[in-house]
């Protein structure tokens, strides 16, 4: 998203606006998230993602403990992906909210999932 060269850099800043509603973030992708912001787009753009998070398109959203059960039990059963912490805290929140969308480049991982609520996510962009 922050690198204009990106394949996939256009479509994902269409869905930003697009979008009529806030975009969930697990809380623990956070870090990971300002990381790679950081990285491609330097400190100010770190700023501004976080500020987003406050009174932007993004609501950042605290895992319960069922979700990490969740968690556990997605990254157990798709180890031969590996799916990892990350993908998997997405899941079990769109599983908690009971979303049919995910917002990912990621097709590899999220097109095999098969979440508890929906035969399939509806990947965007």
């Amino acid at each position: 998203m922050m690198n204009a060269a990106d394949q996939h850099h256009e479509a994902c800043a269409r869905l930003l606006v697009s979008v009529p509603g806030p975009l969930l973030i697990p809380e623990p992708l956070i870090t990971e998230i300002t990381y790679m912001v950081a990285t491609q787009g330097g400190p100010d753009a770190e700023v501004r993602f976080l500020e987003d998070t406050i009174d932007g398109p993004f609501d950042v959203v605290s895992m319960t403990t069922a979700d990490r059960r969740r968690v556990a039990e997605l990254v157990r059963t798709y180890a031969s992906l590996p799916l990892g912490t990350a993908d998997a805290c997405v899941v079990a929140l769109a599983e908690r909210f009971g979303l049919h969308q995910v917002a990912t480049v990621d097709r590899r991982h999220f097109s095999v999932v098969r979440p508890n609520h929906i035969p399939a996510f509806t990947l965007l962009p």
